[in-house]
């Protein structure tokens, strides 16, 4: 039977030829230096599955001054700011490197910056990266390119596992933050995790405390944007690491018995996550704001959970509550406001649709849904769709009728009204000009007057739109309203 590690060379070396110029320039620079270099970590990884990209890291024993000289006069463009880590980077045509001093590092328990010490050697190294798959080097400055596997990264390659070159438990304590980056591989490669990564990760969990949360939220982005997100998330759930970070996710595995039944929250969010996934052809391909609202649109449950009597679960305005839950977890998060807003307003429409029952809804009903949804309306249409997991077949083809019907009639007042751009019939100027009136809250009142008048009755006109206006104008001066 071959042996893994051969495999993995020669997988290694053919995926390497696609860049074979550009490394094998760098590697001659190095060599005439007198230096060594080797291709390093996730590279290799990724060569040895066949998927190579731009982005190669290397490991050398010039110092930094030494890898600026040569980086200078090799490459088109050179960056310096990840020399106080041993890191210089360059970019030659389409492929940017990173260049890094071997590095052996210790870590303050209190503190994710490491205290950097250089060595000469390759093997030290490689012993303190995060894990064996990422811990395989490819040396190419002897007189033949020599694989570089001490910790078996091959063979766990192969094996679909995920382990440590080390101890799991001295790994997570130097830099916590690998614990989600297991998560992370775990999702993006349908990788198994050794059980002593999952134990350590179980009894360390509380160490992510020390990590910030802009690191913490890249690590969650990766994993949630994999092809497999949830492999990673039920790691996080089940180690306790999502406890300390997203408590909403872990809160929804809530406690069914026997006399108030109700749908596993939990497991119905992430059902939903893979069925939005499937369907984000529909909004461009993979998509972040789609992927955080299929993951948080049912936070609220557990808050507004409330017991029928004579058996049955209720959770009434969930998603009004979900909305303000998913605004705050993304601002602490220190998601980009927009994405943070963009979430919270697709968990408060996501159950706008249910109200719409067998196709009842009125054309001004119609109306405020686009209105609401905004830009976001094929977002609204991906999670609502997705949203449905019941396991009646019949029940399952009837919402995905009714919800066909809903996007036909949103299709054509969009077509006939310009919906996207939906104004009232008259502009600010307009109303200042009939009513006689300077820029005041008035104004204001009078737009938003005629603008549910749009909603409910489609255009108006300017003509019609003005004689509602003045009296709506006159009914508010009297005192008295349309109804009235």
């Amino acid at each position: 039977m071959p042996n893994p590690r051969d495999i993995a060379a020669e997988l290694a070396l053919s995926a390497v030829d696609l860049h074979g110029a550009i490394i094998s320039t760098l590697a001659d620079a190095y060599r005439s230096a007198g230096f060594t270099l080797a291709l390093v970590g996730g590279p290799v990884r990724d060569a040895i599955l066949g998927r190579l990209g731009n982005d190669l890291d290397f490991a050398t024993n010039a110092r930094p001054a030494d890898s600026v000289k040569i980086l200078k006069k090799w490459g088109d463009a050179m960056w310096e700011t990840g020399a106080a880590f041993g890191t210089i980077a360059a970019k030659k045509g389409e492929v940017f490197v990173e260049v890094t001093t071997y590095r052996s590092e210790s870590y303050d328990l209190d503190s994710r910056k490491p205290e950097v010490n250089f060595g000469d050697s390759i093997t030290g190294d490689l012993a303190r990266r995060d894990f064996t798959i990422n811990a395989m080097a490819l040396e190419l400055t002897g007189k033949e390119p020599l694989f570089i596997d001490l910790f078996d990264g091959a063979a766990d390659l192969a094996r679909k596992v995920l382990r440590t070159p080390g101890s799991a438990k001295d790994s997570f304590s130097d830099d916590p933050l690998r614990m989600m980056r297991a998560a992370r591989f775990v999702a993006q490669l349908n990788f198994a995790v050794d059980p002593e990564i999952t134990s350590a990760m179980t009894e360390m969990s509380e160490r992510l405390s020390i990590i910030s949360a802009e690191r913490i939220r890249e690590e969650f982005i990766k994993t949630l944007m994999s092809p497999n997100p949830r492999l990673g998330l039920r790691l996080l759930v089940e180690t306790g690491l999502a406890a300390h970070f997203l408590p909403e996710l872990p809160k929804l595995k809530l406690e069914i018995d026997e006399h108030h039944h109700h749908k596993d929250v939990y497991e119905h969010t992430l059902t939903v996550l893979d069925q939005a996934i499937v369907l984000e052809d529909r909004i461009g391909g993979p998509n972040l704001t789609i992927r955080l609202a299929a993951l948080l649109h049912d936070i609220g449950k557990p808050r507004t959970r409330e017991l029928i009597p004579g058996g049955g679960v209720s959770f009434h305005h969930h998603e009004v509550v979900g909305a303000k839950m998913s605004l705050k977890r993304l601002k602490e998060l220190r998601f980009d406001g927009d994405t943070a807003q963009d979430v919270s307003r697709l968990v408060f429409l996501h159950l706008r649709f249910h109200g719409y029952g067998s196709g009842e809804w009125t054309d001004s009903a119609v109306r405020r849904y686009i209105r609401d949804a905004g830009d976001l309306i094929e977002h609204l249409h991906v999670l609502t769709r997705a949203d449905c997991t019941t396991r009646n077949q019949r029940k399952a083809e009837q919402l995905s009728a009714t919800y066909d019907s809903l996007e036909a009639r949103i299709k054509e007042l969009m077509a006939q009204e310009e919906l996207n751009r939906i104004r009232p019939d008259l502009d600010g100027e307009q109303i200042m000009e009939i009513l006689g009136i300077k820029p005041s809250r008035a104004v204001g009142e009078a737009y938003e007057y005629l603008l549910e008048l749009r909603m409910e009755r489609g255009p108006l006109g300017a003509p019609l739109a003005k004689e509602e206006l003045l009296t709506w104008a006159r009914n508010k001066k009297s005192g008295t309203s349309e109804q009235d």
